[in-house]
């Protein structure tokens, strides 16, 4: 079965920057490349929510909370997806994922707090 290890997370002041990684293995030969792959967030009582997602051509689609501000990436050689988090706010503050979208795989999560 697919494993996703995500990476990145911590304590950021306001306006800071962090990136997150997200690390695919035992993908069983088939390559990493054909996935579509997306980052969800969520706090506390709420829903998951859609942060971003990255097709396997590389078109990229992201919420509008975060447009101007995140960047969504892949290394298919590495067989990573990343989350460049610029200007950081407060209200991004969340347990990050990341989500295979073909095959309905979810990493751990990895802690994101931004302080103000």
């Amino acid at each position: 079965q697919v494993q996703l290890v995500e990476s990145g997370g911590g304590l950021v002041q306001q306006g800071g920057s962090l990136r997150l990684a997200c690390a695919a293995s035992r993908t069983s030969g088939i390559a990493f490349s054909i996935y579509p792959m997306a980052w969800y967030r969520q706090v506390p009582g709420k829903q998951r929510e859609l942060v971003a997602k990255i097709t396997n051509s590389g078109s990229t689609t992201y919420a509008d909370s975060v447009k101007g501000r995140f960047t969504i990436s892949r290394d298919n050689t590495k067989k990573t997806v990343y989350l460049q988090m610029n200007s950081l706010k407060p209200e991004d503050t969340a347990a990050y994922y990341c989500y295979d979208m073909s095959r309905s795989y979810w990493g751990q999560g990895t802690q994101v707090t931004v302080s103000s």
